[in-house]
C-alpha cells in the first residue's frame, strides 16, 4: 500500500514555535504519513492562511486534499482511520 501523504502549515516564529504544529507532525508521523510541511514563519504569512481558510488558529492539516483542521481534530481524524 501506498504511503499517505498530508500537508502541514504550521508556526514557526523567530520567537514563537507552536507546540500544536509540533504535535500535529508528530501525530502524522506516527499514523505513518509523509508530511509535507509548510513553516509559517512571519506573522504576515500566518494571518494570510488564517484569513484564506477562515481560521483562527495554527496548525492546519490537509489530507488528500480534504481539509482536517487543527491538532485537535487531526487526532479525532486519526482514531477513525484504520491503521496499516
Amino acid at each position: 500500500m501506498a504511503q499517505r501523504e498530508a500537508t502541514l502549515y504550521r508556526m514557526k516564529l523567530p520567537t514563537n514555535e507552536c507546540p500544536f504544529g509540533l504535535l500535529a507532525k508528530r501525530m502524522l508521523e506516527d499514523a505513518d504519513f509523509l508530511v509535507d510541511e509548510h513553516l509559517l514563519t512571519s506573522r504576515e504569512q500566518v494571518d494570510a492562511l488564517k484569513s484564506k481558510h477562515g481560521v483562527s488558529t495554527t496548525p492546519l492539516v490537509f489530507i488528500d486534499g480534504e481539509r482536517i483542521g487543527g491538532s485537535e481534530e487531526l487526532a479525532r481524524y486519526l482514531e477513525q482511520v484504520p491503521q496499516d
